[in-house]
């Protein structure tokens, strides 16, 4: 009957202990009463408390069926955190290769020394530049006959763009043909006195005659010269036409004037018609206007309050439609609009592809400071990264974070004081890509 008491005790003992490991000490101290043995005691117990550095079963054989070891304690990282893969490298330093920057369109540049430039902006309006705008005018009375050149046709200087019928030009042809002629006959006959002097066959009265008569015709000739001159006319051609006249009678020039381009440029302004009578008081002055637009002028209206900081010669920018031209100041008024209270100032712009057009309504920047600095980097070549100014150095693996201490500024770049060096390779295009891998790589070693 013990026997079998004894067994009951047992089997409740191993039971009990393996369910619940916390009353395993009162079911040893029943065992050790009921005078079992000491191996008993441990297997009633059940499985005790992993010793440090072993790993710690579950019943069933002693096997984890399927189950990950806990990692011990203290070792790696901490729970979930994992090595920095080749791709993220160390922290600060982004890697990539060649072609990865290449297809990311990831720009790099030099650092170099530059002009910061600061500027304000100012309206204005093109206009033509007044050096090179003339009008064709009319110097004589008469009527037009011809109008050789349209509205908008390229001239170039000296070329005939109009021609008139004047009875005005004709009279001073006239009149210088004449005194040649006069003045040939008077020579002959005073060359023949002054002959005829040396040989003692004409008097001294007779020669006297003759030279006085033949500078008075070469006077008459200077005089008509000058008048022919005055009208625009040159005597040698007078002379040549009107050779060639004698020898087409029918097509006499003697009448005609002939209007000539005062510049190169282009007919902007056309004011006669053929037939239209010009040169009297109340008819039109001129036929023609012609413009060089290779030049234009940009008309400023600068306020006072930065009228000190705009000097002659300072560079000028104008944007419009995508494009970017650089001119200059040349000219800024000592006086004031009363109205206004501005000052007109004067730009000098190129305009080779006449995309300037008088009238146009435009706003300038007028460089106002210049500063010189040993390292000059563009604005998109900076990034903030933990509150701080950075760029990113190229390295052979691909980036390195470099914090950046800046100084002066314009619209386009910084002055940097510290951490990079003249020479330098670093990123100044599309840097945001280069700053969300970084953001991924420190996330990861977070971790």
């Amino acid at each position: 009957m013990r026997i079998l008491l004894t067994a009951a005790l047992v089997a409740a003992g191993v039971l009990v202990g393996a369910a619940v490991p916390a009353v395993s000490g009162f079911v040893r101290g029943l065992l050790a009463a009921a005078g079992l043995p000491p191996a008993l005691h441990t297997f009633a117990a059940g499985p005790g408390p992993a010793s440090p550095g072993e790993p710690r079963h579950e019943a069933g054989g002693g096997h984890d069926y399927g189950k990950a070891a806990a990692p011990k304690a203290g070792a790696g990282h901490a729970h979930g955190a994992h090595e920095p893969s080749e791709a993220e490298g160390a922290e600060g330093h982004v890697t990539m290769t060649a072609e990865q920057i290449e297809n990311q369109d990831i720009k790099v540049a030099k650092a170099e020394g530059g002009l910061l430039s600061r500027h304000i902006l100012v309206p204005g309006t093109i206009t033509p530049d007044t050096d090179r705008i003339a009008r064709v005018p009319v110097r004589v009375v008469g009527t037009v006959s011809e109008m050789r050149k349209r509205l908008g046709d390229d001239v170039r200087k000296g070329d005939v763009v109009a021609v008139l019928d004047s009875r005005e030009v004709a009279d001073a042809k006239s009149e210088y043909l004449t005194a040649m002629v006069q003045s040939d006959l008077q020579k002959v006959n005073f060359e023949r006195q002054q002959r005829l002097l040396a040989s003692a066959a004409a008097s001294q009265a007779a020669f006297d005659n003759a030279k006085a008569v033949f500078q008075e015709n070469q006077l008459r000739v200077d005089l008509a010269r000058q008048k022919l001159s005055a009208l625009g006319l040159n005597a040698a051609e007078v002379a040549a036409a009107q050779k060639r006249d004698e020898a087409t009678p029918n097509a006499s020039t003697l009448r005609q004037y002939e209007l000539r381009a005062p510049i190169s440029g282009r007919i902007v302004e056309r004011k006669v018609d053929v037939g239209t009578a010009v040169g009297k008081e109340g008819d039109p002055a001129d036929v023609y206007t012609v413009a060089d637009l290779s030049t234009v002028w940009i008309e400023l209206a600068v306020p006072t309050s930065d009228l000190d900081e705009v000097r002659e010669g300072a560079r000028v920018t104008v944007n419009r439609g995508g494009r970017s031209v650089q001119g200059k100041v040349v000219f800024v008024s000592p006086l004031l609009n009363a109205d206004t209270r501005s000052a007109r100032v004067v730009v000098s712009l190129p305009n080779q592809d006449m995309a300037w057009r008088p009238g146009t309504y435009v706003t300038a920047e007028v460089e106002t400071e210049t500063d010189r600095v040993p390292v000059r980097v563009a604005k998109a070549a900076l990034q903030t990264v933990e509150g701080k100014r950075v760029v990113f150095v190229r390295t052979d693996e691909g980036f390195e974070k470099r914090e950046v201490e800046l100084g002066r500024a314009d619209d386009d770049a910084y002055e940097v004081v510290s951490g990079l060096r003249a020479g330098e390779d670093i990123a100044v295009a599309n840097t945001f890509l280069l700053k969300a891998e970084l953001g991924k790589s420190e996330a990861g070693h977070d971790h």
